[in-house]
């Protein structure tokens, strides 16, 4: 199997490689070229019909298949993509614009998933059933678990295998049927994955790959014989799938978007601070929902602070994500990148400063959807820089004096995704951990802990 097959417009349905019932196709851009390199099917409602019934039908057959057998299926595909990682990798970066080095360890992390409920899948048979101590011995409880059944699985573009795989991993192993559609800005590597579902004999219909735009999602989520449905990606999206889902009262899963919080207070070691704040803002090309695009800074170190930062930013290398040394690629689509430029220019408008970046291309690259990375301050709380998930590699800054005001400024968004602290002090480190509200907390201290 090569990977350039990926390339040629085809659905996964039944265990096949088939086109879409329409015939529809669409062109894949390269951001960092603005070349085509290939073609997605268009799947349709029919084909979103078709994929349910082929899940439908291999139901009983997969979730009656031993765990122990479900999981050396996922152990040869977690052999599958070891054995392409650089082939996938480079795919992948060509596909979104994600730089190489970033998508290889995407691909050493998807091996890992697989191999991780592959292990779970083996010991399941043991603890499906568990009794329940009801201190009676007039009758027996016992406690089953079972799948949920044919499950919808929608995945965004900016970890395009990697949480299509966060998802159909865990699913299969627990003996569930999946229809999953990929983001259509990014569905490559997912259907070099249906080939590879093939060449390890994956039963047919137990997976089923379709790829399309809203309309075939839309199709998804209105079906009424799914028994879940997960999404992760926009927040508008997410909404409409959930209203989707509870017509049909089905269960609903939603990972959306983020707007986090970094907090550097002055104890901080300078250096190591700004190489996190780096990571927090621009890794991905700063396309990912639990970015930290919102820096809280104690005001007696701003100064010094924003000098390292400001040097460091302008020493990334914005290039082709397949290019050596890259270091930011470019935004996934010509919509993403203008989108993101209209909150730069937002962020001038209402008064903020732009220390270092802007909305302009570099000046080395005469192509794609590039765009520089970029430092505000005098950010205020209602500037739409610090309040909307932008997207991208934009970064806002605000200082603060004390910790309750640093709380209460990280504390002031609709989103609770994620946030970070850094602070030499681990019990201050802990205090403010615990009362700001987001799901996911990096503490880096001492003793540092993920939360």
């Amino acid at each position: 199997m090569a990977c350039e097959s990926a390339k040629r417009a085809a659905l996964y349905i039944d265990g096949k490689l088939c086109v879409p019932a329409l015939g529809a196709d669409s062109e894949v851009i390269n951001p960092s070229t603005e070349e085509v390199i290939g073609h997605i099917a268009l799947g349709s409602e029919e084909d979103a019909d078709l994929a349910f019934e082929a899940a439908a039908g291999a139901l009983k057959g997969w979730k009656c298949m031993p765990g122990i057998e479900r999981g050396r299926y996922l152990r040869s595909l977690g052999g599958k993509v070891q054995e392409k990682k650089a082939e996938l990798s480079r795919l992948e970066a060509q596909d979104c614009g994600k730089v190489l080095d970033e998508a290889e360890q995407d691909m050493d992390d998807a091996v890992t998933c697989l191999l991780f409920y592959a292990d779970l899948a083996e010991q399941l048979d043991k603890q499906q059933n568990e009794a329940v101590d009801v201190e009676s011995t007039d009758f027996r409880v016992e406690v089953r678990k079972e799948p949920f059944g044919v499950v919808a699985l929608l995945t965004p573009w900016n970890y395009p295998l990697l949480i299509a795989l966060w998802k159909i991993a865990p699913a299969l192993a627990a003996g569930n049927t999946i229809v999953h559609k990929p983001s259509e800005n990014a569905s490559l590597t997912c259907m070099v994955f249906a080939a590879m579902c093939i060449e390890v004999g994956l039963p047919p219909g137990v997976l089923n790959i379709i790829t399309g735009k809203g309309n075939l999602g839309a199709a998804i989520s209105k079906n009424p014989g799914y028994a879940k449905i997960s999404f992760t990606g926009s927040t508008t999206v997410g909404r409409s799938i959930a209203m989707a889902a509870a017509a049909n009262l089905i269960p609903c899963t939603l990972e959306l978007g983020g707007k986090g919080a970094i907090i550097v207070f002055d104890d901080a070691d300078i250096n190591q601070a700004v190489e996190w704040v780096m990571y927090g803002a621009f890794w991905v090309n700063g396309q990912c929902c639990s970015a930290t695009s919102r820096l809280l800074v104690h005001s007696t170190i701003a100064p010094a602070f924003l000098e390292k930062l400001v040097q460091r930013t302008k020493a990334i290398k914005v290039d082709d994500a397949l290019a050596p040394a890259a270091r930011l690629g470019p935004q996934v689509t010509s919509g993403q990148m203008e989108k993101v430029r209209a909150y730069i220019q937002s962020g001038i408008d209402e008064g903020a400063k732009i220390l270092t970046g802007g909305s302009s291309r570099p000046a080395h690259l005469g192509r794609g959807y590039f765009v520089q990375p970029t430092v505000f301050v005098d950010v205020k709380a209602h500037h739409r820089i610090w309040r909307e998930e932008i997207f991208g590699p934009v970064l806002s800054v605000m200082q603060f004096t004390n910790e309750q005001e640093a709380i209460t400024l990280a504390n002031d968004s609709e989103y609770g995704l994620a946030g970070a602290v850094i602070s030499k002090d681990s019990e201050r480190c802990r205090h403010v951990v615990e009362n700001l509200d987001c799901g996911i907390t990096w503490c880096v201290s001492p003793l540092s802990v993920l939360t």
